[in-house]
């Protein structure tokens, strides 16, 4: 079933990518903007936000720069410019899944809601959505009932944690 394909919540939501690489950028970048929102003791939604968005991209940066290093050790030779723009262009749902859970955030401090609350929330949000990606994980494998239950509870359980983390921290 391609991403295109589904439920209106699906299409929207994009749990499912291209191929698995971008999937496993989107649930690791939900995972990271998750800690990063825990760990925050940003005065403002917007410091927070931000805070955030320059992890991604950091952190977008050091796995592209890494794969073109790591491409130059294996091959023995220097990636062509192609490389260095196809390697660019790649693994930006890293950043981008963090986006819902922003618009949460900032939604809920725009309408009067502590920082504190809405980054709650916006946790939350970041824990449903690993909670439907373990579940898409099961959808076309065929697991049993139970097996995709197991996997909803690991991969919300990164979230689960992170909401954990923040209520420790703060």
């Amino acid at each position: 079933m391609s991403a295109s394909s589904g439920p209106r919540w699906r299409r929207l939501l994009r749990l499912r990518r291209e191929d698995e690489e971008r999937t496993a950028s989107g649930i690791y970048g939900t995972i990271v903007s998750a800690a990063v929102m825990a760990a925050s003791h940003a005065p403002t939604a917007r410091a927070v936000i931000a805070g955030v968005a320059v992890t991604l991209v950091v952190y977008w940066a050091a796995e592209r720069y890494a794969r073109l290093v790591a491409q130059r050790i294996h091959e023995e030779r220097r990636p062509t410019w192609r490389q260095v723009r196809r390697e660019l262009g790649v693994g930006w749902e890293l950043v981008t899944a963090s986006a819902l859970p922003l618009v949460v955030l900032a939604t809920l401090v725009g309408g009067g809601v502590s920082l504190s609350n809405a980054v709650f929330a916006g946790l939350l949000c970041s824990t449903v959505l690993l909670g439907l990606a373990g579940w898409e994980i099961g959808r076309d494998t065929r697991l049993s009932p139970l097996e995709r239950t197991a996997l909803v509870v690991v991969a919300g359980g990164f979230g689960g944690l992170m909401i954990g983390l923040k209520a420790l921290l703060h």
